[in-house]
């Protein structure tokens, strides 16, 4: 089918791995700690555990899924041995102090994931920042299914994108493309498209209805529902 290696090995990168294995997907699996604490994990997953450089030169995807902070910590120079026809997918989202060190770049007004393609010297599409880990894993319906979930795809390759919008059918959800990754603000967190599991219809609306210049109070909206999920122990831990 294809082939994806997936930096990050918390919630959403093991729930991708799960899915995309699941339908014939090779995976490499690889995080901040090195393959030899990945076995269990990684199993569980479909997944061959790696090093984040055996991840990036996967064929078809690299997905980066680790908190928006940590991107900076990457080893520098990590994705120049990537396949020039590998789509980068950068599925973080930026929760400053929260979660992550404040950055100066994003807090300007800057696009999380522009930042992200900025530090990694590599262009990124932004996906599977607006979904759930559990809905990746069971969320998936056939093609044509009423109520499917879409997953918005924003980016500046056009090719990538229609690569993704695919990929994002082959794991049962529809795939939209949601513009140029400059307008990636449209589905930070917060915003009207934002984990709300909408359908291709619901979300091109969403994403239409979100208004730059709240791009500041979404945020401060979604980290105020995250400390409250947090303080009830709904959500686990995010790692890398």
């Amino acid at each position: 089918m294809g082939e994806i290696g997936i930096i990050g090995s918390g919630n959403i990168g093991s729930a991708v791995a799960l899915r995309a294995s699941g339908v014939g997907y090779g995976v490499i699996m690889a995080n901040a700690r090195g393959p030899a604490s990945l076995g269990e994990r990684a199993a569980a997953c479909g997944a061959v555990p790696g090093t984040v450089e055996q991840a990036a030169v996967a064929r078809d995807f690299v997905l980066i899924a680790i908190p928006e902070g940590a991107v900076a910590d990457l080893p520098a120079g990590l994705f120049e041995r990537t396949p020039a026809g590998a789509a980068v997918l950068d599925a973080g989202n930026y929760y400053p102090v929260l979660r992550d060190a404040p950055i100066a770049e994003i807090d300007a007004g800057m696009p999380d994931s522009m930042w992200v393609a900025s530090r990694i010297g590599r262009p990124v599409l932004k996906m599977f920042n607006t979904i759930h880990a559990p809905t990746i894993v069971n969320g998936g319906r056939p093609r044509g299914a009423p109520r499917r979930i879409c997953l918005p795809i924003a980016g500046d390759d056009a090719e990538a994108v229609h690569r993704a919008i695919a990929f994002a059918d082959a794991l049962g959800f529809d795939g939209l493309d949601a513009g140029p990754l400059a307008e990636s603000w449209r589905q930070q967190p917060g915003t009207p498209a934002y984990c709300r599991d909408l359908d291709l219809a619901a979300t091109r609306d969403a994403l239409a209805e979100a208004q730059h210049a709240l791009v500041a109070a979404y945020r401060r909206q979604a980290m105020d529902k995250a400390r409250r999920m947090a303080a009830a122990a709904a959500v686990p831990t995010l790692s890398f």
